[in-house]
Order: C-alpha cells, then structure tokens, then sequence
C-alpha cells in the first residue's frame, strides 16, 4: 500500500470517527437503535454543499449541517417518545424520508463543489500536500469533539443521559425526565453524523444522495471493532475505542482492496465490512473462553 492511500485511509477514519461518537451516543449510551444515521450522513453533506455552492461561508455551512442532523435526530427521538412508535421503525421511517428531503435540498442527485472554498482550503497555503494536512486538522478536529463528548457525559445532564440508557425506569424514579434526554441524546448523535457528512462533503470534493449507504454498518464496525481491542471500562476508554476502531477499520479495509492475492475489488466493500463486525463480535467471546483455558490449565 502506498503513502497516499495509507494516509486516505486514517483521513476516511477520523471522518467516520465522527460517525461512531455518534453512532456510540446512541447505541451504547442511550440504548436506542438509530438507523437514521444513513439519512443524516448526506444530509450534513447536502445541506454544507448546497449553501457552499450559493455563497455562504463554508464554517457556517458546516455548522447548519450539524444543526440539520440534530433536528433530524430529534424527529426520530419525537417519534419514539412522544408518538410511542418503536424506536427501530421511528429511525427507518426518518431515514428512508430524509432520502428525498435530501434530494429536495440539493436539488438534484449530486452537487460538485470542485473550485469552491471549502473548511479545508486555508490549508493549501501551508505548502504541504493535502494528503498530509487533511488527516492532521481532522485528527484536531475529532480529538476536539472526543473531549467535548467527554466533558458533556460526564457532566449532570450527561450522567442522566447514561443513566436512561442504563435503566430508565430507575431514572424516572430518581426524577430525570427521560423523554427530554432521549431527543437531546438524538439531537446531539445525529448533529454528530451530519457534521462528518459535511466534512466529508468537502474533502471528497462533492455531495451525493447516496452517500449514507451502509453509514450505519461502518459507525457499528467503528464502534464494536474499538471495544474489541479496548475495553470500555470508562468514558474515556470507550470513546478512544470509536476513534482507533474507526481507523483501524478503514485501514483493514484498504488493506484488503490493495491486496491483489485476495482478489476483491471495490464492490466488495460492503462484503468486507460485513466480515469485519462479524470477527469483532465474535473474536471477543472466543478469547474469553480461551483465556479462561489457559488459567485452568496454570492452577493445575
């Protein structure tokens, strides 16, 4: 693998990083399964794009897009809480509806932002190459959002945020209104995805509908894979594990599509994504067993 792609590889990771602190908010704080992330990934995307394209500043294009995710991430949440509907549909429904608000936003399937200013551009007159500055301001960027994320759970309302993904009954009886903490638990997840989108965006030089596929399945791997090689015992820990898991696995991935003997090409890329959370599920519960083997086998 070259220079170039290895770097590709950790840029796409600290931009999916994003993903997984959202994705993990979510899923493991918050216990709420959101697919809505495939909708909201484009979404940051389209919205950043469209306003960069018409002549707004791309910082607040990029914050807009954040605030869009959060509001989509808030039907969701409204769905579940206030409408009683099931959590996992409430998501699908959001997701499969912000495909045509997306279209709508846009105006048509894909916009193009080659030659416009983009977050990134004051960084072409370093006089580095951009392969180098983009994985270096995005690892500022994500090492940011870390401590923000950090700081915000380990806060009050983010302590009531965990507790009503821990126990919510326990949490209404301790006097936290979970109904509120859910839809800015959501707010925040997708605020989170969407920002990626617009990053994303922007450093690929175009946005385009289709750009949510499988987001969800790889903030999943990002985050499973991390716990696998980290254990979460704390905050911390457990957001580390978003970040080195989410460039881990796009470093496994390019690694496996630059791997001529292996034969795979790049529509394979859903095939090894599925392989990968499959290994970092089920890795973890076979080293148990064998470490457990191996203790036995000392004591006799």
């Amino acid at each position: 693998m070259s220079m170039i792609a290895l770097l590709g590889a950790v840029e796409l990771g600290l931009l999916f990083a994003l993903v997984a602190m959202g994705v993990f908010l979510s899923f493991r704080v918050l216990q709420f399964p959101d697919l809505t992330v495939d909708g909201s990934f484009p979404l940051g995307a389209a919205v950043a794009a469209t306003l960069i394209v018409s002549g707004t500043d791309p910082y607040i294009s990029t914050m807009l897009a954040a605030v869009a995710g959060a509001l989509a991430g808030l039907v969701t949440a409204w769905l579940n809480v206030r409408l009683r509907i099931l959590h996992l549909l409430a998501s699908i429904l959001v997701m499969i509806a912000l495909y045509s608000v997306n279209l709508r936003i846009m105006g048509r399937p894909n916009v193009p932002l080659l030659g416009e200013n983009t977050v990134f551009t004051p960084l072409e007159g370093l006089g580095l190459p951009s392969y180098i500055l983009l994985p270096i301001s995005l690892l500022v960027v994500v090492i940011l959002a870390k401590l923000l994320l950090d700081r915000f759970l380990n806060s009050e309302l983010g302590l009531a945020m965990r507790a009503t993904g821990v126990n919510k009954r326990m949490a209404e009886a301790q006097g936290i209104n979970t109904g509120r903490v859910t839809l800015l638990g959501m707010a925040i997840s997708n605020a989170f995805v969407a920002f990626a989108g617009a990053l994303f965006a922007q450093s690929q030089g175009a946005a385009d509908v289709t750009l949510g596929v499988g987001v969800i399945v790889v903030g999943l791997a990002a985050v499973i894979g991390g716990e696998a090689l980290i254990s979460p015992k704390t905050l911390f820990r457990a957001t580390l594990a978003c970040i080195v898991g989410s460039i881990l696995y796009r470093l496994a991935v390019a690694a496996a599509l630059n791997a001529d003997f292996i034969g795979l090409k790049a529509q394979d890329l859903n095939l090894i994504t599925a392989v990968l959370v499959v290994l970092a599920m089920v890795l973890p519960g076979a080293r148990n067993p064998l470490k457990a083997f191996l203790v036995t086998g000392r004591q006799k």
